[in-house]
């Protein structure tokens, strides 16, 4: 297993400057940002699309640093109910499936989306609750009218290019759990007429969005790669604030920067879970066979860039050395 970084952290540098970053600190590699939320601060993908010669210049740089390219970041949302804003985020994704073999990497990550409640609805409607009976009928569109024909489409054109999808569970969109991920991924691939029994569609395990929603990310680990889409795992952490969790729960819109207040907070790895989590976490993915990269994502707003980076480089290097009981804690 390796150690790397979402590089969206260094939208302030120029991509020689982040790489020389991601050495200094002893990463294996970089997931590079290519469109849609987090922007593409380092280059324009398509015109590195359009340009052999600036593909390899890329692939040279990275390589020349000893690093290697973990995935392609285009987290959008293709299925927007304002067409200009889902056309946008689509053509971003297709330039991420297109040119991400073209950069050494077969993985671009991303959300499932989230389209209105209904045909002419203009923001996106995340439902989470069973009841009323019409937010049913909001289910039965998104999926079966939006969702499953969207990824089946998406799930060819990936398998024509070799690269794998994988879905960010977050909440605010379709997939933010383990059981909504899977289901998307069986019913799209079965939609897509691929004869294939390799999935396409699969998982960017990130465990900051699964403590707040009550999911354990260790035993979320199993159901996700036994269906064969564990493709790739953020490291990120998330603090659960004991005093307001207890009195509103975990579901907050407050601002970020409301630090005081929310109840839970993005951390640095280990400032939000010890590593009475981290050593389990990791002991987890590699009995299920991951041997891909932990990328570090850094979203605290407690640190600085380049703080933040050196503690979760410092702690997820011991997490990953740790040899693991042979019962573990969870058990």
């Amino acid at each position: 297993m390796k150690l790397g970084v979402m590089a969206a952290l260094f939208a302030d540098r120029s991509l020689e400057e982040a790489l020389g970053t991601c050495v200094e600190c002893g990463l294996d590699a970089i997931e590079l940002p290519v469109g849609a939320y987090p922007g593409a601060p380092f280059f324009d993908p398509a015109k590195v699309l359009a340009s052999k010669k600036e593909q390899q210049r890329i692939a040279s740089m990275v390589a020349d640093h000893g690093l290697t390219v973990s995935g392609l970041a285009v987290h959008g949302n293709p299925v927007h109910p304002v067409a200009k804003h889902a056309k946008a985020d689509h053509a971003a994704f297709e330039t991420a499936v297109k040119l991400a073999p073209k950069l050494g990497t077969d993985i671009v990550i991303t959300f499932s989306g989230c389209p209105g409640g209904a045909k002419g609805d203009r923001q996106p409607n995340w439902v989470t609750c069973a009841w009323p009976p019409e937010y049913g009928a909001i289910l039965e569109y998104q999926w079966d009218r939006v969702l499953v024909p969207y990824w089946a489409k998406q799930a060819k054109f990936a398998h024509n290019h070799g690269v794998r999808v994988a879905w960010e569970a977050h909440p605010g969109f379709c997939v933010y759990n383990p059981d909504t991920l899977i289901r998307l991924s069986e019913r799209a691939m079965k939609a897509s007429g691929l004869k294939t029994r390799t999935p396409v569609l699969g998982c960017n395990l990130d465990p900051s969005h699964f403590f707040w929603q009550g999911i354990d990310p260790i035993r979320a680990v199993g159901p996700i790669a036994d269906a064969g889409l564990l493709f790739y795992v953020h490291a990120k952490d998330t603090e659960l604030s004991r005093t307001e969790g207890s009195v509103n729960g975990y579901l907050d819109a407050r601002p970020y920067t409301d630090l005081r207040h929310r109840s839970w907070s993005f951390r640095t790895c280990g400032w939000g879970h010890g590593h009475e989590f981290w050593r389990p976490f990791v002991s987890e993915l590699r009995r299920h066979g991951y041997d891909h990269v932990l990328s570090i994502e850094h979203e605290d707003a407690m640190m600085s860039v380049d703080e933040g980076l050196d503690r979760a480089v410092a702690f997820l290097s011991e997490a990953m050395m740790y040899d693991p009981p042979a019962t573990p804690w969870w058990a």
